[in-house]
């Protein structure tokens, strides 16, 4: 297993730097081979028809919980059923979602606005359609991808999510080029949802052999199972409201351009958001054992992991947001989206840097489920996204995409910054004073990267790409030699070596 968790963390950063790649590399050419108008639309209904992943219910998140006590009982027969049960469930959900989504498909003008055009909203009904119908293979791919990581078979789950990364901009670049619009690129996104859906499924059959059965159901199990989802799926309201609603409401009051410029921070946002989870999901399995067995000092141990890879978090994250400051306005008009987008830097800096407090946090929402103490996290969270909604629509009447990102920022801040630290503290007796005493440590590290970086902002200016990517190389160079020596224990030095050479004793 530790070869599976180790396999797994290395395989969720290729993952994510080839992602980058294809970040830096195909979406600069996707968006300005579908225009500001198709890409706006592309990605407005694409975050609109993503609230049909609410009909998960929450379920997903649910079955790391009940899997870790079946298999800590060793009972084959209880596990059976509950895949069982998950399985149903599923299928039940995403036919419910497909024709709650074709129905609403009907609607566009409704939906997105007065402000789209007779061609968009026509557009935008094909797109949903599609996208329709690929949420519904998602929900029953999503049971079989959370069985595989139950089982901690990371290095098959991330070679699929490689193949997926790498296969979806090979597959539409050459279409784009040929002329075919955003509706193709759902078009191939609904195949690939389907590929991973048959390898899932072969995997978990095939090689997994899972239990499965459809009998000897357990009404107990499924109202605890509801119960414990409900707030699973308040919280994914939270995020659908927080990341998604704020286009629908650009849609309504500013047009399809400010979709577009949203869209773009959104992505950037979401590479922050991606590399945060890519440590913490591989824990989930540990997180949920440490509470199964429920030892004396669980809370001493979930205090020091969520310290660990708090840091790891905080030390990436570091670099990624210092380098989009100084470099990040650069990249997004010249390199990424083109003229017309310049305010996807500001909008990118309202999403990112408030969100930075959850993102090396993250580990804690694992844990809140684990122990079966997230409700107050949801129902927080919950009044947060409404506060969010109310502030955003005059913020974004006056000052468009860079005014929901506002609203976002600040109900990010008062629920992650203040209100959640207090909860693992008080409640979850998550030591926070320590977690954040720990971070407190490597910020010496940083003081070098940040004068460095103040300098080329205000003596640099890049009139040259050659002058960019050195600067870029220069700052990597120095911010990780900075942190190594002056932020890292001993540990996590360990950590950065035996990823570059095998340690000697490991022949």
């Amino acid at each position: 297993m530790k070869n599976q968790l180790k396999a797994g963390i290395i395989l969720s950063y290729i993952v994510n730097g080839i992602s980058i790649i294809i970040e830096i590399v195909y979406m600069p050419i996707m968006i300005r081979l579908l225009g500001q108008s198709e890409y706006g639309l592309y990605t407005l209904v694409s975050g609109v028809v993503s609230y049909l992943s609410l009909f998960s219910l929450g379920f997903t998140g649910s079955y790391l919980r009940f899997f870790s006590r079946f298999n800590q009982k060793k009972d084959r027969e209880g596990l059976a059923s509950l895949n069982g049960m998950f399985f149903l469930i599923f299928l039940i959900l995403a036919f419910v979602a497909l024709i709650c989504g074709l129905t609403l498909s009907f609607f566009p003008k409704q939906i997105f606005g007065s402000k789209l055009s007779g061609v968009e909203l026509s557009e935008a009904r094909v797109l949903m359609i599609i996208l329709v119908i690929n949420i519904a293979i998602s929900l029953i791919s999503s049971i079989f991808d959370s069985i595989v990581s139950a089982y901690e078979q990371f290095i098959f789950q991330r070679i699929v999510s490689l193949l997926a990364v790498i296969i979806n901009p090979f597959v539409c670049l050459p279409l784009l080029l040929m002329g075919y619009g955003n509706i193709m690129i759902v078009v191939v996104s609904l195949g690939i949802t389907i590929g991973k859906l048959c390898m899932n499924l072969w995997f978990c059959v095939r090689k997994l052999k899972i239990p499965i059965s459809f009998h000897n159901f357990r009404i107990s199990l499924v109202k605890e199972m509801a119960f414990f989802s409900f707030f699973l799926l308040l919280n994914m309201i939270i995020d659908q409201i927080n990341w998604n609603v704020d286009k629908l409401i650009l849609s309504h009051t500013n047009g399809i351009k400010e979709v577009a410029i949203y869209g773009v921070a959104s992505q950037i946002n979401k590479l922050f958001i991606t590399f945060s989870v890519t440590i913490s999901s591989v824990f989930s399995p540990r997180i949920n054992r440490i509470a199964a067995d429920y030892d004396a000092d669980y809370q001493q141990q979930y205090t020091v992991l969520m310290a660990k890879i708090g840091r790891i978090q905080w030390l990436i994250l570091g670099l990624l947001s210092m380098g989009f400051i100084i470099f990040g306005k650069i990249f997004i008009v010249n390199i990424y989206a083109g003229n017309g987008y310049e305010k996807a830097y500001t909008v990118s800096l309202y999403l990112v840097i408030p969100a930075l407090i959850s993102l090396i946090q993250n580990i804690g929402i694992e844990i809140q489920r684990a122990l079966n103490m997230h409700q107050f996290r949801s129902i927080i969270y919950i009044v947060m996204a409404v506060f969010n909604v109310f502030i955003s629509i005059p913020l974004a009447e006056r000052f468009g995409a860079v005014g929901t990102a506002m609203g976002t920022a600040i109900s990010l801040i008062v629920a992650n910054g203040f209100i959640m630290n207090v909860f693992y503290h008080k409640v979850l007796k998550i030591n926070m004073i320590f977690f954040w005493k720990e971070i407190g440590k490597t910020l010496t590290g940083f003081l070098i990267p940040v004068i460095v970086g103040a300098l080329i902002m205000r003596y640099i200016s890049f009139t040259h790409l050659v002058t960019y990517i050195l600067c870029i190389v220069m700052f990597l160079v120095i911010y990780g030699l900075s942190i190594y020596c002056f932020s890292c224990n001993e540990k996590e030095r360990d950590l950065v070596l035996s990823l570059i050479v095998r340690k000697r004793n490991e022949k």
